[in-house]
């Protein structure tokens, strides 16, 4: 199967050439298939924000080879993988990056090692697989090449350990996914993990160093200029905004730590 769609995800930021380098050898490869950047502004090396990124966004794009890199472990042994899912293929490091995006384009229905060293850049650096081996197979892949002519079945993908959530009566603990670039602060935690805990109308949102007043609305409107509101994002996570503001500044909270959510103290 042909695509005409690769989208790309990377950690490469846009002060370097390196996104421009992986474009050039997709249209020096597949001329004629375009190309979609989801984000190229990953934190670097935050493998949970790059999956996170392209897990949210693929259910909106049309039918693509999705190339996603954040790669602490190039150069190692770690594979590099072609995912089948339902409703597209997906193209990088097997380190739990993938996942996530494979899970919401229908699920993973085979995984293949890109091995086979005619599909790749005859030269190959051992620290920018992004150009050399995961952009070259996404162009032959979108040309129709098949997954499996790239080598040997994974049986057994990476996956990343699952974010903490426990909902107790009262009480919500959450790990932070990601902070977005408003500062707007993504939980792990899901509506239904806020009405397992029985919370309503005012909280109080805890950090390591401050404990905030939070109204549960709907929109960053729903609060005056600098309060802070719990609500459900887009991608259907509790998360933490003010309004106007920065939520991650305002409790001190990035990828990967503890939020806790109590009844507030001033609720009545």
């Amino acid at each position: 199967m042909a695509y005409d769609w690769i989208s790309v995800t990377t950690d490469y930021g846009l002060r370097d050439g390196f996104v421009a380098a992986c474009h050039g050898v997709i249209a020096r490869l597949a001329p004629a298939v375009r190309v979609i950047d989801v984000t190229h502004e990953v934190p670097p090396q935050d493998i949970r924000h790059g999956a996170m990124a392209l897990a949210q966004t693929v259910p909106y794009l049309p039918e693509s080879v999705h190339v996603a890199v954040v790669d602490p472990g190039v150069g190692t042994d770690r594979l590099g993988v072609v995912v089948v899912a339902d409703d597209g293929l997906l193209v990088g490091p097997d380190n739990g990056l993938l996942l996530p995006a494979a899970q919401a384009l229908g699920g993973v229905r085979a995984a293949y090692e890109l091995a086979e060293p005619s599909l790749r850049l005859p030269a190959t650096s051992a620290t920018f697989h992004g150009r050399d081996v995961f952009a070259p197979a996404a162009a032959h892949l979108a040309l129709g090449v098949s997954p499996s002519d790239f080598g040997d079945p994974v049986a057994d993908l990476v996956a990343m350990p699952e974010p903490f959530v426990a909902a107790f009566p009262g009480k919500l603990v959450s790990e932070v996914l990601t902070v977005d670039h408003f500062g707007n602060v993504q939980l792990a935690a899901t509506p239904a993990d806020l009405e397992l805990s029985g919370l309503s109308g005012a909280v109080s949102v805890h950090s390591e160093r401050v404990a905030v007043t939070t109204v549960l609305g709907r929109t960053f409107a729903d609060v005056p200029a600098g309060a802070s509101v719990l609500y459900t994002d887009s991608a259907g996570r509790l998360a933490v905004a003010v309004n106007g503001g920065s939520a991650a500044a305002v409790l001190g909270l990035g990828p990967a730590q503890e939020c806790t959510i109590t009844s507030s103290p001033t609720a009545t």
